[in-house]
């Protein structure tokens, strides 16, 4: 293990663009949304999404991790070979500008840094998602824990592959022009893009007013119920296959009490808790989430997760204010710190 984790460090800076442009889809918007059970009308119709200032359907806040699991998976296959599988920790999303139907999106992908901690690899990747323009719409920093077959029950290689989808393997290439025919920078250029100033700019629509929030406010509480089927489903539209999500024997070699919910289902939950109360899903321009527990999914019934949330600060010059979210399950913190940054009108 040290060896891995010595060869990890020295991989820190290695970067790369995806091969391919990802091009926002009405019906993956849509699917999405389902999976992270955020109805927001603006995530379903035009008209909806027209009268909060939008040309199209906007994205959920979480669902370019979607795109960020194809853009990474060059990163996690043939760069860091050094471990069996990787469990999420932490996430940060920093929006720009909110993602709409019929962007096409680029995504730079970087290895930004590794650390040590109890004996085990923290490794951040960073995506940096970039539109037509050449404008950076989203940054998006994702923290997982490498694991090796030392952590894990010997025999779980043989039984993921047994069990695992069929091509995952396969990289599907669209017949349009590739990724770095859209933009105008060179994408080994040291010059960053620009950050698109949208989500700062634009006027809000929010359902809450700035000057009508104080420190201390509560937002009504929220209880999400996920069976197994929520899970398949959320593995099919995310791509994230790992099968400790679905299949209790693999669960089982991976040390879990039973299959557990994967912790980006959870953060999508988390947010949509928030823009669901904020009524305008572009005004949160931050979030972010460090995982603490899991929440297990029995076969025989359904689980729930309790979304809490007050506000923690407010900043008069931005007209900005912090959320704290806290998420539980069967009495149990699913997320050890969460915060969103919003922009209320």
């Amino acid at each position: 293990m040290v060896e891995a984790a010595f060869d990890a460090a020295g991989l820190v800076g290695h970067r790369y663009r995806a091969d391919d442009f990802y091009e926002v889809g009405r019906e993956k918007i849509r699917e999405y949304a389902r999976a992270v059970q955020d109805f927001h009308p603006a995530h379903w119709t035009e008209d909806a999404a027209g009268e909060v200032g939008y040309t199209g359907l906007i994205a959920p806040t979480t669902f370019l991790s979607t795109v960020a699991m194809l853009a990474n998976r060059r990163l996690l296959e043939t760069v860091i070979t050094g471990y069996d599988m990787f469990v999420r920790t932490d996430q940060v999303f920093e929006m720009y500008r909110p993602v709409l139907t019929g962007d096409r999106l680029v995504s730079d992908v970087e290895l930004s840094s590794v650390r040590r901690i109890a004996g085990k690899d923290l490794l951040t990747i960073t995506n940096t998602f970039i539109d037509q323009a050449g404008a950076v719409v989203q940054i998006m920093h994702t923290t997982v824990v490498g694991i090796t077959s030392d952590d894990v029950d010997a025999g779980i290689s043989d039984t993921i592959e047994r069990v695992i989808m069929s091509g995952l393997d396969a990289t599907a290439r669209a017949a349009n022009a590739p990724a770095d025919e859209l933009l105008a920078r060179d994408p080994d250029s040291e010059t960053p893009a620009a950050l698109s100033s949208i989500s700062r700019t634009r006027f809000p629509r929010t359902a809450v007013r700035f000057e009508d929030i104080t420190v201390g406010d509560e937002l009504p509480a929220r209880t999400v119920h996920l069976t197994r089927g929520d899970l398949v489903n959320y593995a099919g539209v995310s791509g994230d296959a790992n099968p400790i999500h679905w299949h209790d024997e693999i669960a089982a070699l991976a040390g879990l009490p039973d299959v557990i919910a994967h912790g980006m289902l959870t953060m999508g939950l988390g947010a949509g808790f928030v823009t669901g109360w904020l009524g305008d899903p572009g005004a949160m321009i931050r979030y972010g989430v460090r995982l603490s527990n899991y929440t297990v999914i029995e076969a025989a019934s359904a689980g729930s997760i309790e979304f809490t949330g007050r506000i923690k600060s407010v900043d008069p010059e931005t007209r900005t204010a912090v959320v704290v979210i806290v998420a539980k399950s069967v009495g149990r913190k699913v997320f050890g710190l969460a915060t969103a940054d919003i922009r209320p009108a």
